[in-house]
């Protein structure tokens, strides 16, 4: 596991680079009009990755068995044994073109993942606002230590701090509240005995590029939340959680914004695979 995520520290390093400067311009779109652009492009490109990884020869001779085996159906409707017959055909006939995708699967899940996390940077959760209530920043301590370090919460110029620290010791967490008073990106930087450790903060209207956490060494995490370096298994420190406000929209809002991603993605390519000639 501990090569694992290594291999995915790094590959976040180049794909962070790559999702800044190609999808940079969020910031500047209405929201619904850059996520239709960005699922629709990744709809075409998942499909045509389909076509040349799956054996469409196969799959066009089981498509076209199907399709006999539904019009046999219909013609010998009354004959019991060869609706029968065919309806098992067709059933076994569609295991197949489930098996006949499990390369395309394995072949798209890894780019489709990074992808979908990179895309969570900017539609997940949105900005803090000048004109927000305090939010709240959290520090997650390492469940193995038994004499709590000294940590300190320096958030200026960003932010003032309003409550905390304060210390759930069953947890081995600490909170803070904090107001912003500035717009733009921001360190928050922690004093954890004599080591230093930062957390990205991001105050602004509109669509920033943010992380609500900085996660340990969990794999889920590391690709959840991909934008900052994870801690070590042995650090003081495992995580570093900001509770940014949600994204309130049906079309690119919390949560939402993934149904979406794939209502039309999937939309997009069924529209183009015609054109591509690619069976499903």
């Amino acid at each position: 596991m501990d090569f694992v995520i290594t291999l995915l520290v790094y590959t976040n390093l180049f794909v962070n680079k790559l999702g800044e400067f190609l999808l940079s311009p969020i910031a500047l779109l209405p929201g619904w009009v850059s996520i239709t652009i960005i699922s629709a492009f990744l709809g075409i490109v998942l499909l045509f990755i389909f076509k040349h990884t799956s054996n469409q020869k196969q799959i066009a001779r089981i498509r076209d068995s199907i399709k006999a085996d539904m019009l046999a159906i219909r013609i010998f409707k009354n004959s019991t044994f060869v609706t029968f017959k065919a309806q098992a055909r067709v059933f076994f006939a569609s295991f197949k073109l489930l098996f006949h995708s499990i390369v395309p699967m394995l072949v798209m899940i890894v780019p489709v993942s990074l992808t979908l996390a990179q895309m969570g940077l900017w539609y997940q959760a949105r900005p803090v606002k000048l004109t927000d209530n305090a939010i709240i920043v959290k520090i997650s301590l390492n469940q193995n230590t038994v004499e709590w370090p000294e940590v300190k919460l320096r958030c200026r110029p960003a932010a003032v701090k309003t409550v905390g620290p304060v210390k759930v010791w069953s947890k081995k967490e600490i909170y803070w509240k904090i107001k912003p008073v500035k717009n733009g990106y921001f360190p928050l930087v922690f004093e954890v005995g004599k080591q230093k450790i930062e957390k990205q903060l991001a105050i602004g209207d509109g669509f920033m590029r943010l992380s609500p956490k900085r996660p340990g060494p969990v794999l889920g995490d590391v690709i959840l939340y991909p934008l900052e370096k994870p801690f070590q298994a042995d650090a003081a420190v495992q995580s570093v959680t900001i509770d940014y406000p949600a994204r309130n929209s049906k079309i690119n809002g919390t949560d939402w914004w993934i149904f979406y991603f794939f209502i039309v993605s999937l939309v997009f390519a069924l529209i183009v695979k015609p054109f591509l000639r690619v069976r499903i």
